[in-house]
């Protein structure tokens, strides 16, 4: 006999594939298409245990992790934001508060408090855990920009300026990564994806 719990935790499953079709600006290696928001989370997942040695002395890295697969979760129903789209993102904050409780409201009673409570976590930055997220989640566009050398950026003419200020929470964090953000962020204004001021 299967359970509800079970059912309700396979109906979670089955809605978090729209993920998959939600898309960003940023780009894939060749430049065939644009990222999706589930490649994007599995990349910061990855970052997150592969950066762990610049994060704070005794982090729960799993919840990291769980963070980092949860948070954009929302995008399913509240899309995608452009992080440079300010009015845009003021406007999202409401609508991905509703999609965070329509789609964790799937799970059984106890997931759905956790992937909330994770969720929230990540939104209010309120933990050393939730710091770190925020950090791998602002560095990962920087190098996927770089990297793919992502035509799509290049045609948003982005300053230079714009993106170190949008991405200062790495600079409070870890001086090294900020190092490595700063000097990626020169060689994308080399190569034209950014504006120098």
């Amino acid at each position: 006999m299967i359970s509800e719990k079970l059912v309700q935790q396979m109906n979670f499953i089955n809605e978090i594939e729209k993920l998959k079709i939600v898309y960003r600006q940023n780009g894939v290696v060749g430049g065939a298409r644009q990222e999706n928001s589930a490649e994007h989370s599995w990349h910061i997942a990855i970052m997150a245990f592969t950066l762990q040695e610049y994060a704070e002395k005794d982090i729960d890295i799993l919840r990291v992790i769980k963070m980092l697969l949860i948070h954009d979760l929302v995008e399913i129903y509240a899309g995608d934001v452009f992080l440079y789209d300010d009015a845009g993102r003021d406007k999202i904050k409401t609508q991905e508060k509703k999609a965070a409780d329509k789609l964790f409201g799937l799970l059984p009673d106890e997931q759905s408090r956790e992937f909330n409570g994770l969720w929230n976590e990540y939104e209010q930055a309120s933990t050393k855990e939730a710091k770190y997220a925020l950090v791998l989640d602002n560095l990962q566009p920087i190098l996927n920009h770089y990297y793919t050398r992502n035509q799509n950026i290049k045609g948003k003419k982005i300053k230079k300026s714009q993106v170190i200020n949008k991405k200062r929470c790495i600079k409070e964090y870890s001086e090294e990564l900020w190092a490595f953000t700063l000097e990626t962020i020169d060689k994308s204004v080399a190569i034209g994806l950014f504006e120098d001021d």
